[in-house]
């Protein structure tokens, strides 16, 4: 596990650097997730054809610090996540992005510019108003989630995501969750149809059917479906992501 000082957060940010061939992809995980737990099983699967990858815990996240005055916006975590190309002096590198992470890479996206070969988001957040689960959160006060709210969701969950939502600071829930119900001008979705980088999303079976697909595959974006998955693809079906992962590195067609 490496760390750096992030200026953005004022916080210590950490991450693992993965070894193998060809330029990085960045993972960017989502609410309530680190990397350093989703991840490290997609990239060793062989499968994902042993490419490096560079694996962030987000502020308020894993192994990262979780202070109680950043913002935890989608915006904010994006500077975090150029912060560290920055200080890693990388030149040219993928994104990868889940549900928020998926909004946050796309923001990201924006600020990488020409270093960006390529962005693949999976059920990403393309719109303002939240999902069940981050209109739910948001609906409480900040006061009353991290009261009583986090606990009573930490009791509540049985599936393998309850591991890293309680390695997750319950303000950085909270307020994650509402930059997603508050949204972004433009929308994740217009920004994520202007970038000029190659780009693919990534549906799971059991997620479908979804408006966002139609909506995509209408704009000329390549869908790419993980069978027997739904939004936890990364457990529910590793091999799959990985697979698809490692299809996404080696095109070079703009799917635009």
């Amino acid at each position: 596990m490496n760390s750096f000082y992030s200026h953005q957060a004022r916080c210590t940010v950490r991450w693992q650097e993965l070894p193998g061939h060809g330029e990085p992809l960045v993972f960017i995980h989502g609410l309530g997730c680190a990397s350093s737990y989703e991840y490290p099983r997609i990239v060793c699967d062989p499968q994902f054809g042993s490419r490096r990858a560079i694996l962030i815990d987000l502020p308020g996240s894993g192994y990262s610090d979780k202070p109680e005055t950043f913002s935890y916006k989608t915006s904010a975590q994006a500077k975090v996540v150029i912060e560290l190309l920055d200080h890693l002096a990388i030149t040219s590198f993928w994104l990868y992005g889940h549900s928020m992470g998926g909004s946050i890479a796309i923001e990201a996206a924006e600020l990488a510019d020409s270093r960006l070969l390529g962005l693949i988001v999976s059920e990403p957040n393309f719109h303002g108003g939240g999902g069940t689960f981050s209109r739910g959160i948001a609906a409480r006060t900040e006061e009353d989630f991290v009261r009583n709210g986090y606990q009573a969701m930490l009791e509540a969950e049985t599936s393998p995501w309850k591991g890293c939502l309680q390695s997750t600071a319950p303000w950085a829930v909270w307020r994650g969750a509402a930059s997603l119900v508050e949204g972004v001008h433009p929308s994740w979705s217009a920004r994520y149809l202007t970038l000029p980088c190659p780009v693919w999303l990534i549906f799971g079976e059991l997620s479908l059917p979804d408006p966002d697909v139609d909506e995509m595959r209408q704009q000329g974006v390549e869908v790419k479906i993980i069978r027997d998955a739904g939004h936890s693809m990364s457990w529910e079906n590793p091999s799959a992501l990985a697979k698809v992962l490692s299809d996404c590195l080696s095109e070079r067609n703009d799917p635009h």
